[in-house]
């Protein structure tokens, strides 16, 4: 049996964070609960969690760049999540860099531990990662 995921669960207000944490603590997870993206940056900063659970909609409300470009941010697979939109209603140009979308209401618990297990399973190789650190390597070093 592996370890439990660590997830931190990321939305716009304390209400829903709590209600993201409490949903994926009782299918296995361990959770930590943040309110915006600040929050959310400190705490990766502080323990390097394995996937990022955001609510959609505030990740379609913030620029980006402000995570993508975060050195400890960047290597944590984010999943979103909502409570609201259908996965048919969510545009793959509203966000970059999602790793998927998980629709609560419809969500089926062992599914979505599976999906996330595979998620952390494949944060540990990154072969575009691994490529990009061997070409900044210093050659003969």
């Amino acid at each position: 049996m592996s370890t439990p995921l660590n997830a931190l669960c990321v939305a716009r207000h304390r209400f829903l964070s709590d209600h993201l944490g409490r949903y994926f603590s009782r299918i296995g997870l361990l959770t930590q609960c943040v309110v915006g993206l600040d929050e959310a940056l400190a705490a990766v900063r502080g323990k390097r969690p394995d996937v990022v659970l955001c609510d959609y909609d505030l990740l379609a409300a913030i620029p980006a760049d402000r995570w993508e470009h975060d050195a400890a941010f960047a290597r944590i697979p984010v999943m979103a999540v909502s409570l609201t939109r259908r996965p048919e209603e969510m545009h793959l140009l509203d966000v970059h860099g999602i790793g998927g979308f998980l629709y609560l209401p419809t969500l089926d618990p062992q599914a979505a531990l599976r999906l996330l297990e595979m998620t952390r399973r494949a944060s540990e190789y990154s072969p575009a990662r691994d490529l990009h650190r061997q070409a900044a390597a210093p050659l003969g070093g």
